[in-house]
């Protein structure tokens, strides 16, 4: 059973926190905007499509919340009221495009209810709380798609094996989707057909989402697996034979460039010199079809104190294959040199020659004859 990082009933939406696993399981109640914003900030939740119902469902918890005090209000407040709040959820993390196609489809449905003949302010909240709990729905059935579509691939891409093995970057599972995931979602499916050898997953810094999420997923699952540092990556491909590199995305551009999890591009690269097919995973509302190319993302910078610290429970004794942990005194540590200067971006862009495979929920893009991808088609009807 995959884990549930999102807990939803109608006017109540709890969120699991991630910056404690994968040593504590707790919940964090979402109320209003601002819970949902301060969560996605913080990367208490985190993952383009989790960022996205999220905020969607914070804004659906307060609505229903102050849906009596809010009926005093016009057509058109009420329009204002919900546009500000999901402008600005949609500046909480800026490079995922996931945040911002969902504002830009909850913006139309209230605007089409504001008009329509009959409508009133309890109608205009009723169709905003819908449209938002259909994503949480859409986005579970997308990723299985997902999952099914790019095991499909892999297993005709790679040649003469009955078995795979893959790497994986970052966490792109149960915890940063509604459920299932996207690249770890196709991993899953590997597993679930027999078709899947071995799991790599890198450390990811510097918040570590490989280690403490995708590690905790792939344990969870019973999926053979190995935690690697990131700085591995080269020989583990050289070494362990590696068949395929399986990633997710914040958003995917008109050309097929990918904004992914900073490190993406580097195994990307080396994805080529080895040989190695490079798959991104991403349902269709990673794909912005209005950007032309990668130089047009804008990365996301993040704080430098992120790079140089890091926080968990203390180590009371190394036994011969586990850790024995204080739970009850969790402390951060400095790990670097005072003063050092620090770059810290949180996203790359991976050039769409390096990708072999764009999957999606509708399918599998490829490029032609000429290198080129065309996802168009993939997006009618979509974005």
């Amino acid at each position: 059973m995959s884990l549930e990082a999102i807990k939803y009933t109608r006017g109540e939406l709890r969120i699991l926190d991630q910056l404690k696993l994968p040593h504590r399981s707790e919940y964090m109640r979402i109320s209003k905007c601002d819970d949902g914003y301060f969560a996605i900030r913080n990367m208490v939740v985190r993952g383009a499509p989790a960022i996205a119902i999220v905020a969607a469902l914070s804004l659906a918890v307060e609505l229903h919340s102050l849906k009596d005090k809010l009926s005093g209000y016009s057509l058109k407040g009420i329009q204002k009221y919900i546009e500000t709040a999901l402008d600005r959820l949609n500046s909480s993390r800026p490079t995922a495009v996931n945040l911002s196609d969902a504002v830009t489809k909850l913006k139309a449905a209230v605007g089409e209810e504001v008009v329509r003949d009959g409508s009133t302010v309890q109608s205009v909240i009723e169709t905003y709380i819908t449209r938002a709990e259909d994503m949480l729905s859409q986005d579970v059935t997308d990723n299985k798609n997902i999952g099914k579509f790019g095991s499909t691939w892999l297993v005709n891409a790679v040649e003469g094996k009955n078995k795979i093995s893959v790497l994986t970057h970052c966490n792109t599972g149960s915890l940063a989707t509604a459920g299932y995931g996207t690249a770890l979602g196709i991993i899953r499916s590997l597993w679930a057909s027999g078709s899947l050898a071995h799991a790599y997953c890198t450390e990811t810094r510097p918040y570590n989402q490989g280690s403490r999420l995708t590690a905790y997923e792939l344990v969870h699952e019973k999926i053979p697996a190995t935690l690697i540092t990131d700085s591995m990556a080269a020989s583990v491909m050289h070494l362990k034979g590696v068949d395929a590199i399986v990633v997710g995305a914040d958003r995917v551009v008109a050309n097929g460039d990918t904004a992914n999890k900073i490190g993406t591009y580097q195994l990307a690269i080396l994805a080529k010199y080895h040989g190695v097919k490079f798959v991104v995973a991403a349902p269709t509302t990673s794909i912005d079809m209005a950007t032309s190319c990668g130089r047009e993302i804008h990365i996301e910078q993040r704080g430098w104190h992120e790079v140089v610290k890091i926080a968990g429970p203390k180590v009371n004794k190394i036994e011969a294959d586990r850790l024995v942990l204080d739970l009850n005194d969790v402390c951060t540590v400095s790990t670097a040199a005072h003063d050092i200067g620090v770059y810290n971006p949180s996203f790359d862009v991976t050039p769409a020659e390096l990708i072999d495979a764009i999957v999606t929920e509708k399918g599998v893009a490829v490029k032609d004859a000429e290198g080129k991808f065309h996802l168009g088609a993939l997006t009618t009807g979509s974005n």
